[in-house]
């Protein structure tokens, strides 16, 4: 229960200084944005949702080529979800920890010959013209995601800017 608690307090913390940012400082005034945007911060809080793409054997992809090779053999509603994990995860990426986001592409691997704001506005509009039944994501949203992917990856380094001036620290930490 208190874990509940917790989690509705991070929720109702992130939506607050989302919407805070986004509205005001930005003048984005697009709800369903705002929202998925805060939403994608709650779910990103644990590890293992950023990383929640695996391989055939069960293994985590943690660079987005693999998650591109991989999305290349997925069909309707799956593939769908691939190509909007891409978009979430680069847009988290460069958003709130573009420090890491450029460590992660210089280390070396495959992601060396990736643009991450690229590869964020292309997934999110392959994923908003893959149809399904039911949405978890409505492809509107998808598509502007796409179309101001730039300023959601701002508007997202203002967020954290926000909740550092807010708590004194440098971010939340990631769950595992």
């Amino acid at each position: 229960m208190q874990e509940h608690r917790r989690g509705e307090q991070v929720r109702r913390f992130f939506a607050g200084v989302t919407e805070y940012v986004f509205q005001t400082r930005l003048g984005v005034v697009d709800p369903p944005l705002v929202d998925y945007i805060s939403e994608l911060l709650t779910r990103f809080l644990r590890s293992e949702d950023v990383y929640a793409v695996r391989s055939p054997r069960g293994q985590r992809l943690t660079q987005v080529a693999d998650m591109l090779e991989e999305a290349m053999h997925r069909q309707g509603p799956a593939k769908r979800q691939l190509h909007r994990h891409i978009g979430d995860f680069t847009l988290f990426w460069t958003g709130v920890y573009p420090e890491v986001a450029d460590r992660m592409q210089r280390t070396g691997g495959k992601d060396m010959l990736l643009d991450y704001r690229d590869q964020g506005k292309r997934n999110y509009l392959i994923a908003s013209n893959i149809p399904v039944e039911r949405e978890q994501a409505p492809s509107e949203v998808l598509q502007r995601l796409s179309d101001c992917f730039d300023i959601c990856t701002y508007g997202l380094q203002e967020v954290r800017k926000a909740w550092e001036e807010e708590d004194g620290i440098a971010g939340p930490i990631l769950l595992d």
